[in-house]
Parts: structure tokens; sequence; C-alpha cells
């Protein structure tokens, strides 16, 4: 038996959107300035455009693989995927746990590994895990939603 992963573009280019908006909300009014803080930014510090051009363009990758991977991921636990019908929990908890188990597996160890290696301050690794719970949640929702 091979499961059925059918992957909703629309889905994905919604919650690619969704996330690359978080991310400007997160990084921006919520807890930018907290952010540049604890990363030694001067507090008048401005990128200039080409960098920003880079840091988007990069951005928009990087959660279009994220979304993408989700996309296949969170599907496989599905027991419709694998051709069980009416045998499906409620989707906000695939959508929960797909996020959650993403980010503790995956996000939290890198996160971790910058406070020891790269001797960040423990208030990166906050706003950082923060936004990467968060942001992984957006995307597992959506995908989960909307099948």
């Amino acid at each position: 038996m091979h499961p059925e992963i059918i992957v909703q573009w629309p889905a994905v280019g919604a919650a690619v959107a969704a996330a690359f908006l978080f991310g400007g909300l997160w990084y921006g009014p919520l807890c930018g300035a907290a952010w540049a803080k604890a990363m030694g930014f001067a507090a008048d510090f401005k990128p200039t455009s080409g960098q920003m051009r880079r840091a988007f363009s990069l951005q928009i990758v990087g959660t279009f693989l994220t979304v993408w991977v989700l996309a296949h991921t969170n599907e496989i636990w599905r027991a419709s995927t694998w051709g069980f019908v009416g045998k499906d929990l409620p989707h906000y908890q695939y959508g929960f746990f797909g996020g959650f188990f993403t980010w503790l597996g995956f996000y939290v160890p890198l996160q971790l590994g910058k406070i020891s290696w790269e001797m960040r301050q423990w208030r990166i690794f906050f706003i950082n895990a923060g936004h990467d719970f968060f942001h992984l949640q957006i995307i597992s929702q959506i995908l989960a939603h909307w099948r």
C-alpha cells in the first residue's frame, strides 16, 4: 500500500504568503527592536535595498521549501492518505502536531546549537524559537484545513 499525497497548490501559496507576512510582523513591530538589540545591531541600522531584496528572496525560497515539505509530511500521518476512510482526526490536530513536532525535532535543536556554538543570548533563542513555532503553526494549519 502506498500513500496518496495530493499537494493543494493554492494552500501552498496561501501558506507561503501568510508565513511571510507573519515573519514581517514578528521581526518588525512585535519583536524587531528586541531582536535587533539582542543581535547587537545599532539602533539606527538600516539595511540597503540590495540587502533587503536578497533577504526577502531567500526568505521566500526557504518558506516555500518549508511549506512544500510540511504539505507532504503532514499528509503522511492521515489514515485517509493510506486508504483508510473515516479514520482521520480533526484537521486542527494534524495542523497542530505537524507544526509542533517539526518545531520540536528540527527547529529547536538548531536554535539551541546557535546558542551554544555561536554564543548567542537566550533572548535570541526565545525570539527565534517563538517565531519558528508560530510560523510552523500558521503553515501547518493552513495546509491541514485546505484539503
